[in-house]
């Protein structure tokens, strides 16, 4: 017979497939309990062991997390409870440190056919209560082959769970790569998008026709932030701040295929294994599984 603490270890393994309240339905055991379990972490560990945990969730994490980040994954991954502060004097005795994000850049505008400005619906209101009620989307440039060649990536952000729902990387700052991250999110999505509020800056991608016509086609409602105030759309901003200090800043690319294949690998990463504060230390999937 399996025991209680083996069925809370099976029920973690597959949240990430399953609802939590499914999982602990089958397994006959209730979810207060189960996440009293998950978040208790009571096990002993000497420092050299301790070191050698928090260097292998470091490496894991592409060299990403600090001390408080490590704090919460040694208690996800290994049920260990630690105090931030010795992780700290640890990392700093082993000559680990967390990556420093740094300041954006601003891109040239390109000319294309122009509509109209929309409404800002959103609001700074970046809390949705469920999956595909509101997306944010927008475009940032980055640089491969010896940082003298321009590459874009246009990404759509779930706000319910931070994950990124789709996204495309294009030599050029076309129109079309645009539509086709639009695309590839309706794609995915296509049986709960009516209604949805997908919001974005005036660049003039948003404000074209074929990019309103589109959205308009598939029922979703256009939202803008104003103009010159780049707050409105934070929260994508704030995933390409730290795609940028995580991967970007740490690597050099020689050609656009590492650079899209690196951001592919980074954004897998990103919806799967990244634990977030603001998901109860949950990945975007996880949350989104659990919901």
């Amino acid at each position: 017979m399996i025991n209680v603490r083996d069925k809370f270890c099976i029920i973690r393994e597959l949240s990430c497939k399953y609802t939590v309240k499914l999982l602990c339905d089958i397994a006959g055991v209730s979810r207060s309990g189960y996440y009293k379990w998950l978040n208790k972490g009571n096990i002993d560990i000497s420092y050299s062991e301790l070191e050698n945990k928090i260097l292998e969730l470091y490496n894991k994490s592409k060299k990403v997390y600090g001390y408080r980040r490590i704090k919460v994954a040694l208690l996800r991954e290994f049920g260990i409870r630690v105090n931030h502060k010795k992780i700290l004097r640890l990392m700093r005795k082993i000559n680990i440190k967390s990556v420093i994000r740094k300041k954006k850049f601003k891109y040239k505008k390109l000319k294309i056919e122009y509509c109209s400005t929309k409404e800002n619906i959103l609001n700074r209101n970046f809390k949705a209560e469920k999956i595909n009620e509101k997306w944010a989307t927008d475009i940032t440039y980055l640089f491969y082959g010896d940082g003298k060649k321009k590459a874009y990536l246009s990404a759509i952000k779930d706000l319910f769970n931070n994950e990124i729902v789709a996204y495309k990387v294009s030599k050029h700052l076309d129109l079309s790569f645009v539509l086709e991250t639009v695309n590839t999110a309706v794609k995915r999505n296509k049986n709960s998008i009516n209604g949805l509020i997908l919001h974005s800056d005036q660049g003039t991608h948003y404000t074209s026709k074929t990019y309103q016509a589109l959205l308009s086609k598939h029922g979703i409602i256009q939202s803008m932030s104003r103009r010159g105030n780049c707050l409105d759309n934070a929260c994508i901003e704030n995933f390409f701040g730290y795609l940028k200090s995580e991967l970007i800043y740490q690597n050099s690319y020689r050609t656009f295929e590492e650079l899209s294949d690196s951001i592919a690998e980074y954004i897998h990463w990103y919806n799967t294994e990244r634990f977030q504060d603001k998901l109860n230390n949950r990945t975007p999937i996880e949350f989104r599984c659990a919901a």
